[in-house]
């Protein structure tokens, strides 16, 4: 899953060690009170997240159009590309000035709770409403059973098939209501004799954790358990790797020079976006860039195995959240601000998808008719898709494990390691990472 890699990884090499070493200052409480009355004195919300220049923008019309609702009170935006947003967050955190209102990521958001430094949004029910919003969705933003943060957009992984690259093969599309895993070499396997070497059957995957929180959660398990502590079983994990060594030695999916140097490289330089590779692992939301790079028809498919799987493998997986500090003077209006960023009709309609595929299921809704066909799709997908009950948000200490699961990934692919040897040395460095935090 090349583009979301390349995300976590530049976020974590670029920030996480700095971020990480801040937050150790943290305190472990909060003196916010988000129960009590909305001000009616003139005071200033300090509101900070990342992004690009367009988001930039469509979040200042949001901030404008609530100032406009609640004219006492001003919101103060603070934004940062992905180069500097932790370090200023970590630091700010640290010495007690944090932003009242936070965007926050799945990585971090365990860290900043457990370090005291987040509200428990459940303490804001009389300003900040869930009604609209899935459990399960509800549920990726919880650590030790407290809201710490409200998922803003959400996506789940999927499989991405390139339909033209099979009508020109003479190959039919999967039935994926009852596809397995078996299922997706044999067609891949089509799919590479028919490309000639030119073009493999799957892109081959291993260097996101969603693969892997995918493939445990199918065999009934899962990566972490609610204590944080890593549980996924070696011979799961081993299973895991040794399918990637199977499709790439067996030519459904390219050597491992290619996907690992596919995997290093952005969104376009992917296998279905270059229209080398018919199937490809995908978050869904993917899907509106990856047609516009691949200029084919791409259509998102349910995963292989779910329907054979103890259970469901597929999950919500936040794009962001929305939180709000533990030291906030203002909890009560800052809940406020995040109740009309993530429930009015006003600010769906103009940050729409840019944050992803709303996670308020009465907003996606209103939304629906206003996309584009790709971002259609994905929105009718996550609707669609069976998910089950969302994994352990990632543990305090273990936000490098995309590096560390691309190490071992690369170690197997190469023949550098056995799948068993990876699986026993990748669980126990990460669970050292988690004990050392």
């Amino acid at each position: 899953m090349t583009a979301a890699f390349s995300r976590r990884t530049a976020l974590r090499l670029a920030l996480g060690v700095g971020a990480g070493a801040v937050l150790t200052a943290c305190g472990t409480g909060g003196d916010s009170d988000a129960s009590g009355d909305l001000t009616k004195e003139n005071i200033t919300l300090r509101f900070t997240w990342w992004g690009s220049d367009a988001r930039h923008k469509r979040t200042q019309q949001v901030i404008d159009l609530f100032q406009k609702a609640h004219p006492n009170i001003t919101v103060k935006g603070e934004f940062k590309d992905w180069n500097g947003y932790w370090d200023s967050l970590a630091t700010t955190v640290a010495a007690n000035d944090a932003p009242d209102i936070i965007q926050m990521d799945e990585l971090y958001i365990s860290s900043y709770a457990q370090r005291g430094a987040l509200l428990d949004l459940g303490t804001a029910s009389k300003h900040l409403q869930t009604g609209d919003f899935d459990p399960n969705a509800l549920g990726t933003g919880k650590v030790d059973g407290k809201l710490y943060g409200l998922p803003v957009g959400l996506t789940t992984y999927s499989m991405i098939v390139n339909t033209d690259l099979l009508k020109q093969y003479n190959i039919e599309l999967p039935d994926d209501t009852k596809w397995t895993w078996d299922d997706l070499k044999t067609i891949g396997a089509k799919v590479s004799a028919a490309g000639g070497g030119k073009v493999t059957g799957v892109q081959s995957w291993g260097f996101d954790i969603g693969g892997v929180n995918i493939w445990a959660r199918q065999a009934g398990g899962s990566l972490y358990d609610d204590k944080g502590k890593v549980v996924i079983e070696p011979a799961v994990l081993a299973a895991y790797w040794q399918y990637l060594v199977d499709i790439s030695k067996s030519g459904v999916a390219p050597p491992a020079s290619v996907s690992v140097e596919r995997a290093g490289a952005g969104l376009d330089q992917s296998g279905t976006a270059t229209n080398t590779s018919a199937f490809g692992t995908w978050w869904n939301t993917q899907l509106t860039s990856l047609t516009a790079a691949s200029g084919k028809s791409l259509k998102l498919l349910k995963l292989p195995g779910e329907a054979q799987a103890k259970s469901p493998g597929a999950y919500y997986k936040p794009s962001m959240y929305w939180s709000v500090s533990s030291r906030s003077k203002h909890a009560a209006e800052a809940a406020a601000f995040v109740d009309y960023l993530a429930n009015s009709q006003e600010s769906a309609d103009v940050l729409q998808t840019d944050r992803g595929v709303p996670a308020n299921s009465k907003i996606r809704q209103t939304l629906a008719a206003k996309l584009g066909a790709t971002d259609k799709a994905a929105a009718e997908y996550l609707d669609a898709v069976k998910v089950g009950a969302p994994p352990r948000v990632t543990p305090k200490g273990a936000s490098s494990v995309e590096t560390i699961l691309k190490r071992y990934t690369e170690d197997v692919l190469f023949g550098r390691k056995s799948p068993q040897d990876a699986a026993a040395a990748f669980i126990k460095e990460l669970q050292g990472e988690i004990d050392a935090a």
